[in-house]
This record gives structure tokens, sequence and C-alpha cells, in this order.
């Protein structure tokens, strides 16, 4: 798409990395709201459960749009070019091409439901809604994993050469 490929990869790199704190911040949300700690701890999964899951809540939702948003610019070269070699029934990678359309909608989702997932994470935290955060945060905690694997392995394959060229 653009001539400068290194503006490309920058772009996917970072895209990646936002993903990553994404994945983070919202696993680490999502043990501390089914397994929350009442006691001091002193081992590593007690520390991960140990977290304010309510602090992550703005960051969340900031690191889904960023991530999305960069996702959107990457997206037409890779309409562009992945997608076409993919579609080739010839070369049998059609799954692959599903799967990176799965990803597109199921990240669409998660983007629909942010302005929930902010509403029910905003302070004051009501006891009531202990059941919809976690939910809310479970579903996006499994959009976001799905997307990054599913994004991961088309990357990696391109790049190592799994993907034919066309």
């Amino acid at each position: 798409m653009w001539l400068n490929t290194n503006l490309w990869l920058t772009l996917l790199t970072i895209h990646g990395i936002l993903a990553f704190f994404l994945l983070g911040a919202l696993t680490h949300q999502a043990i501390a709201v089914w397994a929350p700690v009442h006691a001091r701890v002193s081992n590593f999964f007690g520390h991960v459960r140990a977290v304010s899951a309510h602090d992550y809540g703005g960051a969340i939702v900031v690191l889904y749009v960023l991530t999305f948003l960069l996702g959107m610019i990457v997206y037409p070269d890779y309409k562009l070019t992945a997608s076409t070699v993919l579609s080739n029934p010839a070369f049998k990678w059609v799954k692959a091409l599903d799967s990176f359309e799965f990803k597109e909608h199921t990240l669409a989702i998660g983007l629909a439901l942010l302005p929930a997932y902010w509403y029910y994470w905003r302070p004051p935290l009501v006891p009531a809604r202990d059941f919809v955060r976690a939910m809310l945060t479970t579903l996006l905690t499994i959009i976001a994993w799905m997307g990054f694997i599913v994004g991961h392995i088309l990357n990696n394959a391109g790049g190592l050469g799994f993907l034919p060229s066309h």
C-alpha cells in the first residue's frame, strides 16, 4: 500500500505491541474479577490476582480503541495483498482467510461492547453489578485473545514464508 515498507512494518509492530498490552490488562482484570484475593499473598499467581480490577477499565477502553484504529490503518494493505493470495482455492488457505474474517467481525462486536464495559467499570462500582462486569471483562478478554492469536498466526505464516507468493 505505502511505498515505504518500513512505515507499514512499524505500524504493524505498534499494532501488535498495543494488542499485547491490551491482552495483559484484560487478562489481569479477568483473573482479578474471577479469583479475587481476600488476604495477603506470597506467590506469583496470588500477586496476579491481587491487582485492582477497577483501575484497568479506562486503560482497556483506550488500548482497545487504539489497537482497533491502528488495525484499520494496516488493514487495507492486508486486504489488497495477503487476502488475495489466501482466497485462491489452489493454495488451500481459505480457512486462514475465514479465520481472519471471523476475527474482524468479533473485534467489531468487542468495539460495540466498549460503551457498556466502560459504563459498568466507572466508579462508583455497585456490587450488584459485579457479575455484569465479570461477564463483559471475560467476553472482551476472549475476543482480544482470539484476535491476537489469529492475527499472530497469520502474520507469522506470511513472515515465515508459509503463505505462497503471487
